[in-house]
Formats: structure tokens, sequence, C-alpha cells
């Protein structure tokens, strides 16, 4: 449960000059030009690809909700929400370069400073393309919103009070 003191990081990640990479932060966009409702106080953060430097902000929130592209198995510009413990477990079993430095390494830094917030949600965005270009693709363009609705939802969910 998160009170209405609780701040609450949504982080939109991704390298916006490779297309569907940086769908993370157009949802950040899109929520700024579209607030969500909320009694919470909101922080709502374009992390790019800010790596290990994200730790800070994320260590000061109370909950967190992170948007990036993800390679859900599914079609362009699916939307599938990963909560709690789900999230950990996708994020451990994604496939990824061992040189990569991922979001699963970040959230070790903050459970080595015992600061993993209980309320987490990753809201992953399946990608159709991933070389450069500065534009998403039309099927992602479209999750934008779908993925702005499920954050509405993880809100409502966590029973702000």
């Amino acid at each position: 449960m998160v009170t209405s003191e609780d701040t609450i990081l949504i982080l939109g990640l991704g390298n916006i000059l490779l297309t569907d990479e940086g769908v993370g932060v157009h949802v950040v966009e899109h929520l700024r030009e579209n607030p969500p409702v909320s009694t919470a106080h909101l922080k709502l953060m374009d992390g790019g690809t800010m790596g290990l430097t994200l730790l800070i902000d994320m260590e000061d929130a109370d909950a967190m909700i992170v948007v990036d592209a993800a390679l859900l198995d599914r079609e362009p510009g699916a939307v599938q929400v990963f909560e709690g413990e789900d999230m950990d477990y996708f994020l451990r079993h994604r496939g990824r370069s061992p040189h990569d430095i991922g979001l699963d390494d970040i959230l070790d830094g903050l459970r080595l400073r015992e600061a993993v917030p209980e309320c987490r949600a990753l809201v992953g965005i399946q990608p159709a393309v991933l070389t450069v270009g500065e534009n998403l693709t039309p099927a992602v363009k479209s999750a934008v919103p779908k993925a702005a609705d499920a954050i509405q939802s993880l809100l409502a969910s966590w029973k702000i009070t």
C-alpha cells in the first residue's frame, strides 16, 4: 500500500535514437501531457540510458514503476505489467549480454542498500524495430496510451491512501 505522502517514481527507460527502444521515455512524455489521476506525489523521470546513475532517484522513491521496451515474445506494441516478484523474475530470466548493466543490476544495488520498494512494477512494451531511428513504429506508438492506462491501473491497485 502507498500513502498520499509517498513518492512514486515513474521512470521511462530507453534510447530514443534506436526506434522502439526509446518507448519508455515516450510514455513518460505522454504522462507529462496527460497526468495520471493520483493523490500521491508522482515523480516522472526520463531515465534514458543513464544506468547506475539512476540509483539515487530510485533509492529516494517509496514506490516505482519502470517503463521500458521488453522482449515479451508477443506482437509489437503488446503491453505487459510485471509487479513485485514477477518483475524481479522477468528481469533475471531475460536474455542479455554479460557486459550489459541492466535494470536487474540496479535493483541489486538497491537491495544492497535495503532500498527496494515493496510496490514496484515494470511496464514492458514489445518493440518491433531496434535499429537507428528517431520515431516509434506505428504499433509501438499506439501502445504508448495503453502503457499509460496500465500505469493508472497500477496506481489504483496500490490503494493510495
